[in-house]
């Protein structure tokens, strides 16, 4: 006699990833996010993408955010680019292009009209002054959050922890600029991370 299957033994699908809906949830999500990158975009564009949508995990915004930043043009639309085109195309990495620029761009606008007003005032340099710390802050924080995804690395922890110690001597010591530090330190970790992973 045939037995009931156990249920227990069925597989489990896993649910699928969130991801935007059309062009225009692509435009809101990007615009919102560019409207809080005030004094640290990165920190905001990692929470909402990873944490709040999951529209990726850790590992995939290292990835994608390292490719961002080899690419002329400013890091986090760079980005915004690369992830409309994922979802939705040309029309996708337009509306996200659109969401990062249009209010930001009406925004900036009408703040560089008022700060001009004030610039000379000792209070507003000091209050960015004090910006600047807040900033350094943020991104020092977001840079410990995304360390826990180098666990995985085909080069392993430590070998991860002596080319960032390598890439912060280069740009705090040395003084290298960007343009020099991505060539050689980055094309390095790049040739030892193929020949890892080359059969």
């Amino acid at each position: 006699m045939a037995t009931a299957a156990n249920p227990t033994s069925l597989p489990t699908e896993s649910p699928a990833r969130p991801q935007p809906r059309n062009p225009a949830d692509l435009f809101w999500s990007f615009t919102w996010l560019a409207l809080q990158g005030f004094g640290g975009v990165l920190a905001v564009v990692q929470r909402e993408l990873v944490e709040k949508k999951r529209w990726m995990t850790n590992e995939e915004f290292v990835e994608d955010w390292a490719v961002a930043q080899i690419m002329p043009g400013p890091n986090v639309v760079n980005l915004s680019i690369m992830i409309g085109d994922r979802y939705f195309g040309l029309r996708g990495a337009f509306a996200a292009l659109a969401g990062m620029l249009t209010f930001p761009l009406i925004l900036v606008l009408a703040l560089a009209v008022v700060y001009a007003q004030f610039a000379s005032h000792p209070a507003v340099a000091g209050a960015l002054r004090g910006m600047g710390a807040v900033a350094a802050g943020l991104i020092a924080g977001v840079g410990i959050k995304l360390f826990a995804s180098i666990k995985n690395h085909p080069l392993g922890r430590a070998l991860c922890v002596a080319f960032t110690a390598l890439t912060i001597v280069a740009m705090v010591v040395l003084r290298w600029p960007l343009w020099w530090i991505l060539p050689v330190i980055g094309g390095a970790a790049c040739l030892l991370t193929w020949r890892k992973l080359a059969p």
